[in-house]
């Protein structure tokens, strides 16, 4: 609606694809009036409303919308849940905000001018439970702020079925019994409704009757993307600068890789001695995780700039936008080891030390987890290979568990003493949460008896240890862990 002015006053509707099959996901009020609802097809709607006016909006749009309302929202409280399943639905904490407004109404009256100002139309509730604020703000225009649970409770009870987002076969049937509010839907049996309807239709009874609470789950902010360096003594030489400023673009641009987002600006805040600050916004051509098109357009700029002091300190701030896939491939591919470095250096000391100095592990045949590996000499580094590449999953996590040398005795009284809240690395990592196990290891006439019962340990610090209780010895050792 934002981009079609001229629909103002038009029935309008978003379709998943603008062909007369294509599906309508939302429409405006002025649609309603003629019946247009959400789950018909588009030749359907318009045959309802000659009128309409419909259009696409794309996944990556509404994704944006949503992520830049949000930001926008935790001005007026740092608690803000969008919905996963609803985009456009978000959900607010106004707990603890007493001395900032006076009243939830001038709260909620200052958040729907902001989104007002911005062009959206807004229906905001202030009430007591997630469904009862969320099925009044989808029925009713406006703000509406409850006095206590009960008047939000009738206000839902009569909130029409078809202003929720549900299964319009599930919402048409019911249309058919006579069902066509919230409080109808809450007279039917329970039981019944899930035989007929499935699990979503039983969900939305127990989320309306109250019976399924979920906690708020606020979206966490992130943090903005800087990187600072105070000089311990003023500088003025542009190329000392600029190598300063490198060290600081470089972790930068990697925090902007993981995020999987691009530079659009770069802001170079330069603190001159006995002055203020100086800052200068630097936009690349395109967005980019290129540092030395960046860098270059830095000491361009350092070149230009007419400083009347030293510089005590720099920050780099950025401004980004989401990053291609070529992007983030061009950026992970850059060299971030110098292997023939490394081999220098292992070369320079096995000339000092011998050359059984440098070993790697190799895996070999054995029994016990202590014998299955062998130290072997290093003649040259390569870099490790992440063999879930082979299965197109670049971006997966490798656990990787790590085995000691040698099994490490710990400190521990008799057999299940981790029940009473065992501190099994002292008090720095907590106690023990949670205990998988056991995988039984058994054997002993080819060299001797052994019976270990091993487990994975999960501490309260988030540590996951590889560990076994030794039934023969009747004692605990550590094996190894997990990263």
């Amino acid at each position: 609606m934002r981009r079609h002015s001229d629909w103002a006053g038009h029935p309008a509707a978003v379709v998943a694809e603008d062909k007369p099959q294509g599906l309508v996901l939302w429409v405006n009020e002025k649609a309603r009036q003629f019946g247009v609802l959400p789950g018909l097809r588009y030749a359907a709607a318009f045959s309802l409303a000659s009128g309409l006016r419909a259009g696409e909006v794309s996944p990556a749009e509404s994704k944006k919308a949503v992520t830049d309302l949000s930001h926008g929202l935790m001005r007026f409280t740092p608690e803000v849940e969008p919905s996963a399943q609803e985009p456009g639905v978000f959900w607010l904490n106004g707990a603890g905000l007493e001395r900032l407004y006076t009243s939830p109404q001038q709260w909620s009256y200052a958040i729907h001018k902001d989104l007002r100002a911005q062009g959206f139309t807004v229906n905001l509730a202030v009430g007591f439970t997630r469904f009862g604020a969320y099925a009044v703000a989808k029925a009713k225009e406006g703000i509406t702020v409850f006095a206590n649970p009960i008047e939000e409770r009738r206000a839902a009870h009569a909130v029409p079925l078809n202003r929720l987002n549900i299964e319009p076969e599930f919402r048409d049937t019911l249309f058919k019994l006579g069902i066509k509010t919230i409080g109808g839907l809450l007279s039917l049996p329970p039981g019944g409704l899930r035989e007929r309807f499935g699990k979503e239709a039983h969900r939305l009874y127990r989320m309306a009757g109250g019976d399924l609470w979920t906690p708020l789950e606020p979206q966490a902010p992130d943090e903005p993307v800087l990187q600072k360096y105070i000089l311990d003594d003023a500088e003025d030489d542009t190329t000392r600068l600029l190598f300063l400023i490198k060290q600081l673009l470089h972790p930068l641009l990697a925090t902007l890789a993981r995020r999987h987002q691009a530079l659009v600006t770069l802001w170079l805040s330069l603190l001159v001695d006995h002055g203020g600050w100086l800052k200068e916004p630097l936009r690349p051509a395109a967005p980019t995780l290129d540092a030395a098109q960046i860098l270059d357009l830095v000491r361009l700029r350092l070149e230009s700039l007419q400083l009347a002091a030293g510089v005590i300190e720099i920050e780099l701030r950025a401004e980004s936008c989401a990053a291609t896939s070529e992007q983030l491939r061009l950026f992970t591919e850059g060299p971030t080891r110098d292997l023939d470095a490394a081999n220098r250096a292992l070369a320079r000391l096995r000339a000092e030390f011998g050359d059984d100095a440098v070993v790697c592990a190799k895996l070999t045949d054995g029994h016990l987890p202590e014998a299955r590996f062998a130290w072997e000499p290093l003649s040259q580094v390569k870099l490790p290979r992440n063999d879930l590449n082979d299965l197109n999953c670049p971006t997966a996590k490798v656990l990787v568990r790590r085995v000691a040398a040698k099994p490490l005795r710990l400190a521990g009284g008799p057999y299940h003493s981790h029940e009473d809240g065992w501190l099994i690395l002292g008090p720095k990592h907590g106690t023990i949460d949670k205990l998988t196990g056991p995988y039984v290891f058994a054997g002993g006439w080819w060299n001797r008896e052994i019976q270990r019962e091993y487990y994975f340990a999960e501490t309260r610090a988030g540590d996951l240890l590889w560990l076994y209780y030794d039934r023969i010895r009747r004692r605990w050792f550590l094996q190894g862990w997990v990263e």
